[in-house]
């Protein structure tokens, strides 16, 4: 009996078996009336032999020379062991073969414009381009794979724990808070329009008032933002909400789903993982999602750079630094370019001293040997190691540091590649303030719940008010975020309030929440896991796009379906939109 079987999963075993296979030719190698055809599928490749010698009739050698890469293929034969010189370990299939006595093509295909491989070396944009073959490759179909498994352990897993899923809507009311909306123009009701979700945030309380108590919802979500590595105008997150719960509740929760989800890619989880406060993470590493596989973390040279004659220190309201280990050999030039990479950060400039037996720095003639000996006791150097040094305002100076922390680390390979580092940052502050506007912003957002003890200066003091706000960090990139939430009307109004919303506006846009808290809404929290990012570090990927059927480019365009593309007049008219002359 001939047992349908996929190419990958082919071991010494099924030595002896009749198989029947399917899938693409992803090499032919053609020695007359030998020839061999590595044959793929999403489980990976086998290696097939046509053989008149071994059985295989004329007509099957026929047509196993006909194939051509990326053809479709059906074929049948004997699972056989190799003999030890040509078996190929770098294979897991390496061990067997199947002895073809049927070869059917299913598909012609083209050439393809890149090679279907994993080393290839097609720019992004043509595989972008061609996403469906580049889907093809095999690292790519074990991503996609792996993403699969992920989000099937995670509805077991909220499942077993007493979770509804929930599917909220898709076309909202646009809450501008943050990033941009994507906006839906209604042909029904000209002139108003529906926003795509940035986050069910509001459908998920609203579970809450409703007496669900335990929703989830992995949920597609639209931000039109500017776009980075660990960006997209459109993700998935796993949203989570429960009633009647405190912050313990989902730091247990999250744990115990990591610790089933991340060892699907050999990633250990060790449980409880470490907290941090936001302020701590600030003063320690210039960043709220610190990468916690190396050190180099940021100190605190003020005191010391007080005693120096050089008037940027005597001026700045805090002085920082960090010590590269064994950084006294890096160039002139990388320490020019490091410069220049501190001001397109925000400082003023960027110090350096080499502590090698010249004393080399850039503030030489401002440093006494006992000013050079203070700064190395302070930050307790090893010979021939460098020190990078900010002055200026305390928040740019962490934040530029923090950033330059990172890259020289990446420039040094100071970075362990295959170690996982979880972190909690909790007690963050409820606001943060925008020079630009001059006004405070949610950190998170504005249905997060202050600190009991800061309540009161929500309108008096908003700047010195903490939130009950907590993130999930896996090496330096942001898993997840959430909060416990408000759910007094009164204490959400004076949020409003402290954020400059009026009565109105807050009416206007949040009006059906604030009504629904009247009817009695439980105390609730939840978080918000980045699926995507989850994947991609379970992956070891260097983008989401290695882990997202089909993304978008930098540039939020979709290379494939060339999106976004011009409408034609009759579908501007019937929704009642004139275009802007030079759009």
């Amino acid at each position: 009996m001939t047992e349908r079987v996929y190419a990958g999963t082919l071991r010494r075993e099924k030595v002896g078996r009749k198989v029947a296979l399917a899938g693409w030719v992803q090499k032919r190698r053609d020695f007359g009336e030998l020839i061999f055809v590595d044959l793929r599928d999403r489980s990976g490749i086998c290696q097939v032999v046509v053989d008149r010698e071994r059985g295989a009739s004329e007509e099957t050698v026929n047509t196993a020379k006909e194939l051509r890469s990326e053809f479709v293929v059906r074929l049948e034969g004997e699972v056989v062991e190799r003999t030890e010189g040509q078996k190929n370990p770098k294979l897991a299939t390496g061990d067997v073969e199947i002895v073809a006595t049927h070869v059917e093509i299913l598909a012609r295909a083209d050439t393809p414009p890149f090679a279907v491989e994993d080393d290839t070396d097609a720019a992004e944009e043509l595989r972008l381009k061609y996403r469906y073959l580049d889907l093809r490759r095999p690292s790519l179909t074990q991503n996609m794979m792996l993403r699969h498994k992920v989000a099937f352990a995670v509805r077991d897993y909220m499942n077993r724990n007493g979770f509804l899923e929930v599917e909220t809507p898709i076309l909202t009311k646009s809450t501008p808070e943050g990033a941009r909306d994507y906006l839906v123009p209604s042909r029904v009701h000209h002139g108003t329009f529906y926003a795509l979700p940035q986050s069910p945030q509001i459908f998920k309380q609203l579970c809450m008032v409703a007496g669900l108590e335990r929703y989830f919802q992995i949920a597609r979500c639209f931000r039109d933002e500017d776009l980075r590595r660990d960006r997209q105008p459109e993700f998935t997150q796993i949203d989570v909400e429960a009633s009647f719960i405190n912050e313990e509740f989902i730091y247990t929760l999250i744990e115990g789903l990591f610790t089933e989800v991340f060892p699907l890619a050999g990633i250990p989880v060790p449980v409880p993982f470490p907290r941090m406060s936001w302020h701590e993470a600030m003063e320690r590493f210039g960043i709220d999602r610190p990468d916690m596989r190396f050190g180099m973390e940021l100190k605190d040279v003020t005191a010391v750079a007080r005693t120096i004659e050089f008037e940027p220190f005597r001026a700045a309201a805090t002085v920082r630094a960090i010590v590269v280990p064994g950084g006294a050999s890096l160039s002139r030039k990388r320490i020019d370019d490091l410069t220049e990479e501190a001001k397109k950060l925000g400082a003023s400039g960027l110090i350096w001293v080499k502590f090698d037996a010249q004393h080399a720095s850039s503030i030489k003639k401002f440093l006494t040997d006992a000013s050079f000996d203070a700064l190395r006791q302070t930050l307790r150097v090893n010979e021939n190691d460098l020190a990078l040094i900010i002055a200026g305002k305390e928040l740019k100076v962490l934040d530029a540091l923090g950033q330059l922390r990172l890259r020289v680390a990446r420039e040094q390979g100071m970075i362990p590649e295959n170690r996982f580092e979880f972190l909690w940052v909790t007690d963050f502050p409820l606001f943060e303030w925008d020079e630009e506007t001059q006004r405070y912003f949610a950190r998170h957002h504005p249905f997060t719940s202050p600190a009991a003890a800061d309540i009161e200066k929500l309108e008096s003091d908003p700047g010195a008010t903490m939130a009950r706000a907590y993130d999930v960090v896996l090496n330096g990139l942001e898993l997840g975020g959430g909060s416990i939430r408000i759910n007094q009307p009164e204490v959400q109004a004076r949020m409003f309030r402290a954020l400059g919303i009026t009565d109105q506006e807050a009416r206007q846009r949040f009006g059906f929440l604030m009504e629904a808290f009247r009817y009695g809404a439980p105390p609730h929290g939840g978080v918000a896991l980045g699926l995507d990012r989850m994947v991609m570090l379970m992956a070891r990927a260097e983008s989401l796009r290695d882990v997202i059927a089909f993304p978008k480019t930098a540039r939020a365009q979709d290379l494939m379906s060339d999106a976004p593309a011009a409408v034609d007049e009759k579908q501007l008219d019937e929704l009642g939109i004139a275009l802007k002359k030079g759009t």
